[in-house]
């Protein structure tokens, strides 16, 4: 087919030379977000007096039944179109004549396709949003659950301190609620129109930007026309926060299959959310947090290769920035798909509470509470961290924990152990009698779980 930009050349563009320079495989995607903006755009024009009324219906009726035809099958968008855009206004032309050629009066591609990505994008960072929400009250519903619930807290990998699991997950309710937080900040900043740009200086046509982005639903238009076609930026904090996000749940994915494993089995993932072995019949692996942790990359590798991509673009528009959106497509995918799919995947994991308060018995995580003991019996606290030092290579040698101890053999350690240590060290006093904003303790967690619901009946979505 002819293409809308001909006129100026002699000869037909090299197919290879076409092939490589069409977009119309991946942009077909835009479909809905054009034809919802050239609606806009010739409403405006026939307000301005540039289009006639009768124009302005033919055209919103052609772009009616492209719509449908599409949506139902009946028309598909083929590669004899270089993009989604030309794909538009040539099957609107065939359809209803020459009123569909006065379409693209007073707009460029570039603002076309800049208006495009903002639309397309700003109903993915709600769908992200709203994604997130869900998981959000997955990890609440956890934590209502099992504000008793001991296990033990890491660092290093080392077992450390005595918690619950719903300290643990609201650690991760932070994190994903920071998430929705750059999503509503980048949603605010990008929610203004490129539409009426132009090429990259405007137009002479009398066009009522303020009408399109009000149209659109837009805040209001863009301020410097050469930006609004160069800009990627809100493109590139979107892929920023869904490299976040995916940080977060490969953190959360990593902890799980720690957790999963036959060392550890605080955790059972259900069948629908597990694999197995093609040799191995005693295998249930956990195939889909390893995946979430894997596509991590992925993500990254989209954000890398679009900040690679602009780093070196002089204004305005540049052919580079067709780059944009085969990567900005796959991570949003691919983000969405793994907040769905972990999601699921939590929701229906089973905890082996005993195996896990066991656990932080086991692991010497009460030892701080023990020198916090000697502190109270007027110990000093220097002296108090050597003492406990000893009595956990005590109970090493003795293949004990610290709560099995006889009192004999803590008073071999030191004379100020009493019977009162016992309760003292115990799961319950430990994580209980820490009661400072954020911490394990049950008061100061059942704080957290309600300032958690405020949170999400405040912020239902973008």
């Amino acid at each position: 087919m002819a293409q809308l930009w001909g006129g100026r050349f002699k000869d037909k563009t090299d197919k290879e030379v076409y092939d490589f320079n069409a977009s119309i495989n991946f942009d077909k995607r835009l479909i809905y977000v054009d034809i919802c903006g050239s609606r806009a755009h010739v409403k405006m024009l026939s307000k301005q007096g540039i289009l006639t009324e009768s124009d302005k219906n033919a055209i919103l009726k052609g772009l009616d039944g492209i719509e449908e035809d599409v949506k139902s099958g009946k028309i598909l968008i083929t590669d004899e179109y270089e993009d989604v855009h030309s794909f538009v206004e040539a099957v609107l032309t065939e359809r209803i004549g020459e009123p569909g050629k006065r379409l693209h009066t007073g707009r460029s591609r570039n603002d076309q396709v800049a208006l495009d990505m903002r639309l397309y994008t700003r109903s993915r960072v709600a769908g992200t949003d709203n994604l997130l929400r869900t998981l959000l009250e997955s990890i609440l519903d956890t934590m209502k659950e099992n504000t008793e619930t001991y296990m033990p807290g890491f660092t290093h990998l080392q077992k450390a301190q005595p918690i619950t699991l719903a300290h643990h997950y609201g650690a991760y309710f932070e994190m994903f609620r920071r998430d929705r937080g750059r999503l509503a900040d980048l949603y605010k900043r990008m929610n203004e129109c490129p539409l009426g740009a132009g090429a990259l200086a405007g137009t002479t046509y009398p066009l009522d930007r303020d009408f399109t982005a009000s149209e659109l639903g837009f805040d209001g238009p863009t301020r410097n026309s050469i930006d609004s076609v160069a800009d990627r930026d809100y493109l590139l904090e979107y892929l920023f926060t869904l490299s976040t996000t995916m940080m977060h749940l490969s953190r959360f994915c990593e902890e799980i299959i720690i957790w999963n494993s036959n060392e550890y089995q605080f955790v059972e993932i259900d069948d629908a959310f597990s694999t197995g072995s093609s040799i191995m019949p005693q295998k249930k692996n956990p195939d889909i947090a390893e995946l979430v942790r894997g596509k991590t990359g992925r993500v990254y590798g989209s954000l890398m290769s679009l900040l690679t991509t602009m780093k070196g673009l002089p204004l305005a528009y540049n052919k580079d920035m067709q780059e944009d959106k085969e990567v900005a497509f796959d991570a949003m995918d691919n983000a969405d798909n793994c907040i769905h799919l972990f999601t699921g995947m939590i929701k229906t994991m089973k905890f082996r509470k005993e195996r896990m308060a066991k656990s932080a018995m086991n692991g010497f995580t009460n030892a701080t509470d023990a020198a916090d003991y000697l502190v109270g019996k007027n110990v000093a606290f220097r002296d108090a961290h050597r003492i406990v030092g000893e009595l956990v290579l005590a109970c090493i040698d003795k293949n004990k924990s610290i709560e099995e101890m006889s009192l004999e053999e803590l008073k071999e350690i030191s004379p100020v152990f009493d019977k009162d240590v016992y309760d003292a060290i115990s799961l319950e006093t430990c994580v209980g009698k820490r009661l400072t904003v954020g911490a394990p303790g049950k008061d100061a967690i059942l704080t957290e779980i309600a300032l958690s619901e405020d949170y999400l009946k405040s912020n239902p979505g973008l």
